[in-house]
């Protein structure tokens, strides 16, 4: 199988299970995988209370090289800032709550259930 779309297939399931995760917290989940031009995606933009949250899932197998949360770098969190600019301007302004960065890590291991952690304000 091409790498890419296991990669791909992989990124999706990992986005499903914490879309969920964010809703079962309460959260409301507003878009999925977000693109603004060639600038990059936002996987998940949700609202929790009046804040709304910009949320970078990144899902790896168990036994891969590097802990989901390593993920998101210096670099990473100001594009993500970035591109949650770019949704507030598209989408009516800033939430009176602002604007939050989450992330949420999703280790699918080789048995049992996926293991899927949120982290808040990562950025």
């Amino acid at each position: 199988m091409n790498t890419d779309l296991a990669r791909g297939a992989l990124g999706r399931y990992g986005e499903g299970l914490a879309a969920r995760r964010l809703a079962d917290t309460g959260m409301t989940v507003l878009e999925r995988n977000w693109r603004s031009g060639r600038t990059g995606e936002i996987d998940i933009v949700a609202r929790d209370g009046d804040v709304l949250v910009v949320c970078e899932v990144k899902t790896r197998r168990d036994g891969g090289f590097q802990h989901p949360m390593a993920g998101v770098t210096p670099e990473k969190a100001e594009r993500l800032r970035g591109l949650a600019q770019r949704w507030i301007q598209a989408h009516g302004g800033a939430p009176p709550g602002g604007v939050r960065i989450d992330l949420v890590g999703v280790l699918l291991p080789r048995r049992g259930a996926a293991l899927v952690e949120h982290v808040r304000g990562v950025a």
